[in-house]
This record gives structure tokens, C-alpha cells and sequence, in this order.
């Protein structure tokens, strides 16, 4: 009897020990249930979440369900929908941008967290000297292109230019990251730069005049609140005759001549793998690095530039061709 239950509370400590591994098992029978959190619906924040659905469904079909929820803009309006997620005990969380990282690393320090479309994670969650590992229960993929080389293509289009105006939302920790970056190199070219923040969709109008009057050219980053009004942008630089250049393809689309830009739905696609490892314990978000788009491709806007009486320079692919 004394041999049964010594061979019992061996299989006990084994099946516990497992439990801890610090992965997340592969099931055969339930479902996988991930959760998608998505800072507002554009159109590249819309490709990167179907490229990681897409990819997680191939895997596994019936087997998995992801629940995708759009937030309202901010970090405060992500936050119930993490929360939520985190009751339900979801496996996985997806956070779609910097401002839904931000609120699923305020909700959660046990649940795998990936995050996508976010440009710095060092900057994200203020890791200082940030390594390229987070180390905890975050990793993801990071939409940024290189920013030396999008100041590049303002000297490339308007060498002549003088002033050039940065455009981007004071509530996005990547924004400002990105526009510094942008205006160091763009000074060392030579040209006079000046930073406008504009807080909310409410003043970004009249920022955005203020921007126009004052610069020859303005640049815009990945700004999610830019790429979910680009009609407003347009509608105040193309009849100032003043050119954006764009740091993704989305916006520039809408309100840009000419970007350095990746593809989301890859990047979706690059998360949704790094999915995969996660939740058939193949590895350990702790110790995965923050994984980057590759290929950025140079794109113009033909509308814009028709408009605004620019040629298209040599090497730049029309978007949506």
C-alpha cells in the first residue's frame, strides 16, 4: 500500500511541475481562446489584425476561437477590454498597437501578451535601455521603418525645402519617439524643423493649419490618430499646396505624397506565428525578442502628387498597385 501511494504522489508532483512550466500547453481537446485588442479600426491596424487571425486559424481551424475587439482610441478605453479578457482567462492576449500594449501590460503580468504595429517597446513600457527582450510575459513585432531613411526620402522629394513641420499626437509615446528620431536626422540635413502635437482629434485641425502655415513640408509617423483622420490632414495641407511625407502607407493614402512603408498584414502574419510557438509550448514569450517587418518598400500617392503638380521619383511603387 505504502509503494501504491508513494508511486500516486509521484505522478501528482510530476503533473504539477508541469503546470508550472512556465509554457502554455498544447490542448487536444478544448480550444485555444485568444484575444484580440485593437486600438481603432484603419486600415493598417485592420491588415496586421487579419494577417494574425488568418495565420492562427491555419493552424489550428475549429481548434482555436479569437475574440476581436475594437477599443476607442486610448489606453482608458482598451483597458475594459483587456480586463475582460484577463476574467475570461484567455490563453493569449493580442494587442494591437501601443495604446492596447500599454493597457494589457497594466492588466495582466501572467497571460502571454504579443503586441503589433508598435513601433518602440522600449518606449512603450519605459524599459530603459531597452535590449531588444522584454523579459516578462511581452514580446510582439514592431512596425517601425527606418527612420534615417524616411528623413531621407524629404531631401530626396524636396531638396529645396527649408522648414519642415512634424505633425503627431502628444498622447502617443511612439509618435514622439519617432518624430525626435526623424528631426534629428532631418536637421543634420540640413533643414529647420518644428515639432506639432496637436492632444485629440478635437484641435488636430487647427495644429494641423498652424503646421501648414509654418513649413514647406510636413512629416507624419505612425500615428494611429493621424491614420484615423487623414481627411483632416488632407483637407488642410493639399489646399495649402504643402506635400506630407508619410511614415506608413495607410496614411499616406489618405493625406500623403510619398512613404517609406512595411506590410501590416505580414507583420500580422509574422505575430500570428510567434502565436503558434506560444501556445503549442514550443517557447517562452519571456524570452522571445521583439521581432521586425522586413522589406519596407518606397510608395507614392498618385492622387496627391497629381494634385499637387509633383512627378513621381524613380523607385517609388503607385500604391495599390
Amino acid at each position: 500500500m505504502r509503494r501504491i501511494l508513494a508511486m500516486l504522489l509521484a505522478v501528482m508532483l510530476m503533473a504539477s511541475m508541469t503546470a508550472c512550466g512556465g509554457t502554455t500547453a498544447a490542448k487536444s481537446d478544448d480550444k485555444f481562446v485568444v484575444g484580440v485588442c485593437q486600438l481603432v479600426p484603419h486600415e493598417a491596424l485592420d491588415a496586421a489584425t487579419k494577417g494574425f487571425v488568418e495565420t492562427l486559424e491555419a493552424e489550428f481551424g475549429d481548434k482555436i476561437e479569437i475574440k476581436v475587439e475594437l477599443g476607442g482610441g486610448d489606453t482608458a478605453t482598451c483597458a475594459p477590454i483587456v480586463n475582460a479578457f484577463v476574467s475570461e482567462g484567455v490563453d493569449l492576449i493580442m494587442a494591437n498597437a501601443t495604446p492596447a500594449l500599454q493597457a494589457a501590460a497594466a492588466a495582466t503580468n501572467e497571460i502571454p501578451i504579443l503586441g503589433t504595429s508598435v513601433t518602440e517597446y522600449g518606449v512603450a513600457l519605459d524599459i530603459d535601455d531597452f535590449s531588444g527582450t522584454v523579459g516578462t510575459n511581452i514580446s510582439g513585432t514592431s512596425d517601425l521603418a527606418p527612420l534615417k531613411d524616411q528623413a531621407a526620402m524629404v531631401k530626396e522629394w524636396f531638396p529645396n525645402a527649408k522648414n519642415v513641420g512634424l505633425l503627431y499626437c502628444s498622447a502617443e509615446a511612439n509618435s514622439k519617439y519617432q518624430v525626435d528620431t526623424v528631426k534629428t536626422e532631418l536637421e543634420a540635413l540640413g533643414f529647420k524643423c518644428e515639432l506639432f502635437a496637436f492632444a485629440d482629434t478635437n484641435d488636430m485641425q487647427a495644429v494641423t493649419q498652424k503646421a501648414a502655415d509654418a513649413s514647406d513640408v510636413i512629416y507624419v509617423p505612425t500615428d494611429n490618430a493621424v491614420a484615423n483622420a487623414t481627411g483632416t490632414v488632407d483637407g488642410v495641407c493639399r489646399a495649402a499646396g504643402v506635400p506630407v511625407i508619410a511614415g506608413e502607407e495607410g496614411i499616406c493614402g489618405g493625406c500623403g505624397v510619398a512613404t517609406l512603408s512595411i506590410s501590416y498584414y505580414d507583420l500580422g502574419v509574422k505575430t500570428g506565428k510567434m502565436a503558434i510557438q506560444i501556445l503549442k509550448g514550443e517557447a517562452k514569450v519571456s524570452e522571445m525578442p521583439i521581432a521586425y517587418a522586413e522589406g519596407p518598400v518606397k510608395k507614392y500617392n498618385a492622387e496627391i502628387c497629381k494634385a499637387l503638380n509633383l512627378t513621381p521619383l524613380e523607385g517609388y511603387v503607385a500604391i495599390g498597385e
